[in-house]
């Protein structure tokens, strides 16, 4: 495949994607090309927080400005992805009692709004909550489902005449002499290569932002700095909690869809793409949960993932220290190789911002005047409201999600409202119905089961597909009409990646959980016994007592 475009987005993620459909909307030929599915990398492993500004106003004022400013400017454009859950930031008794008055005053300087409650008021809400709390201040922090968002920013994308082209993989760079004109890699999908040509192509690979410049013989220092989060298997927390010190381990808890999150570590690690979960990391974030909520190591820890910071900081400081800023990298000025420009560091919640610099700069470059729209541009339609838990159940309810699939008469004809059935429940803990699996199916064609987690959110709930994933596997087998061999492998690899993050809290309760999963899966269905297209064991042998 060759192909050619006016700007050639290299990074699906959230900045990628924001870009992209940023220079749609200003006219520009646009494509994106990622190497695995959207929210694929960090922007879909992170703990779900739409940040007010609060966290940064202390240390770093201008990103507190910026998020508190794109904070309100996401509402606006996605509001469907972001859960207005309000936040906290609150002293315990284990933080700095001199920290409160800094906090305050340092908001009022970056216009982050922040209003003072009593404790009473914290505890009324929020009842788990620490009752030897000390002050509290309310801030606009949200949860943000990055995987909606992502959707909807190549649904944006689209509408605005662009492409994005998934599991394409970028393994050279183009070159003129001095000049970037293009890409060559593979289709992961097909095995098949593919060429794109462009007028200039944007770095947009977050924390593979270095191995892309690389390719182009050019030096861009990125550290991988690794963020280990835990989901508990309820919503602790309704609102978001902070505790009230200076960003350290462990001292947040989002609630995120029907889970709460508590987060994060900060460690470098070599390689984005290799990294392992520590028993020190765990133990760490469970302890410091306690100082949030007493009791908090004896609920049930579901999971424990990593995401992967790409932190630009050439002072070399240590990963907590390093700013959370993002740098612009113009690869004309810095490295004497024209064509590319590199967009590195930033967090999710400014994606817009850092989006609408990047191509900025891309019009400077191609000489042409474009302003940016997308502060005044709805993705969704106007009026759409945010995102609140209870719509998933109560569109089940109503029946929205029912159609012909979900049930039929015996007849063999779709049900008419006389005698319509509840919609065929699929993943019970997150309300995935079959025919929004079936949908899915159709629309993107792949047989991948974690695509269909990302996109739905199947399996993520507490039972962690310990009975969704087979049934979604025969759904897939149905609807794409792929053979057994491919489905139990698919099926296989969901499983795996499930207990990845199963593994490094599998004590009490999720112990119990993951041996039924594996009475299911083993002495039921027999899985490990089935023919797959390669051999994949459904869990490894080793236990822990």
């Amino acid at each position: 495949m060759k192909l050619s475009t006016e700007l050639l987005i290299l990074g699906g993620g959230a900045t990628g994607l924001g870009a992209a459909w940023d220079a749609a909307l200003r006219g520009f030929k646009t494509v994106v090309l990622e190497k695995g599915d959207l929210a694929h990398g960090t922007s879909g492993r992170y703990h779900g927080l739409l940040h007010s500004g609060g966290r940064y106003v202390v240390r770093d004022p201008q990103s507190a400005r910026e998020c508190a400013a794109e904070n309100a400017a996401l509402r606006r454009i996605i509001p469907s992805a972001i859960e207005d859950t309000g936040g906290y930031f609150l002293s315990t008794p284990a933080d700095p009692a001199d920290y409160a008055d800094q906090f305050l005053a340092a908001c009022h300087t970056c216009a982050v709004p922040v209003t003072e409650i009593t404790t009473a008021q914290a505890l009324q809400r929020e009842p788990l909550l620490n009752p030897r709390l000390g002050r509290v201040f309310q801030v606009r922090d949200a949860a943000c489902d990055s995987f909606d968002a992502l959707h909807l920013l190549a649904h944006g994308l689209r509408a605005a005449g662009g492409e994005v082209f998934l599991r394409h993989r970028v393994t050279e760079i183009l070159k003129s002499g001095d000049r970037v004109v293009g890409v060559a890699g593979e289709n992961l999908a097909t095995g098949e290569p593919f060429t794109f040509h462009a007028d200039l192509v944007l770095n947009c690979s977050g924390a593979w932002a270095g191995h892309i410049a690389a390719l182009a013989g050019c030096e861009v220092k990125v550290t991988a700095g690794k963020g280990v989060m835990i989901a508990m298997n309820s919503r602790l927390v309704n609102t978001v909690v902070n505790r009230l010190k200076p960003p350290a381990d462990g001292d947040i808890l989002v609630p995120v869809g029907t889970v709460s999150v508590i987060g994060t570590t900060d460690t470098a690690v070599p390689s984005p793409d290799q990294y392992a979960i520590e028993d020190w990391e765990v133990d760490l974030l469970m302890g410091e949960g306690e100082q949030l909520i007493p009791g908090f190591s004896r609920h049930r820890a579901l999971r424990a993932w990593a995401g992967v910071r790409p932190l630009y900081d050439p002072g070399g400081k240590d990963t907590r220290h390093m700013s959370r800023a993002h740098a612009l990298l113009d690869h004309e000025e810095r490295d004497g190789v024209s064509g590319m420009l590199s967009m590195v560091g930033g967090k999710f919640t400014t994606f817009r911002h850092m989006a609408q610099l990047l191509v900025d700069a891309a019009c400077a470059k191609l000489k042409t005047d474009r302003p940016c729209v997308t502060a005044r541009t709805l993705i969704e339609p106007p009026g759409t409201p945010l995102h609140a838990l209870p719509k998933r159940l109560e569109a089940l309810e109503s029946g929205k999600w029912q159609t012909a699939s979900d049930a039929t008469t015996d007849t063999g004809q779709p049900p008419t409202a006389s005698h319509q059935q509840p919609a065929a429940t699929i993943c019970e803990c997150e309300l995935v119905t079959r025919s929004q699996i079936e949908t899915n199916l159709r629309q993107s064609g792949s047989p991948i089961l974690n695509d269909l987690r990302r996109d739905l959110r199947l399996g993520m709930g507490p039972c962690q597909a310990g009975f969704c994933a087979y049934r979604a596997a025969g759904i897939i087998h149905e609807t794409l009409g792929h053979s057994h061999r491919n489905s139990n492998s698919q099926l296989l690899q969901f499983l795996q990646e499930r207990w990845k993050g199963e593994r490094p809290v599998m004590w009490g309760h999720s112990l119990r959980s993951l041996e039924l999963d594996l009475h299911i899966y083993r002495s039921i269905l027999g899985l490990d016994t089935l023919p797959t297209e390669r051999e994949i064991e459904v869990y490894p042998t080793e236990r822990t007592s």
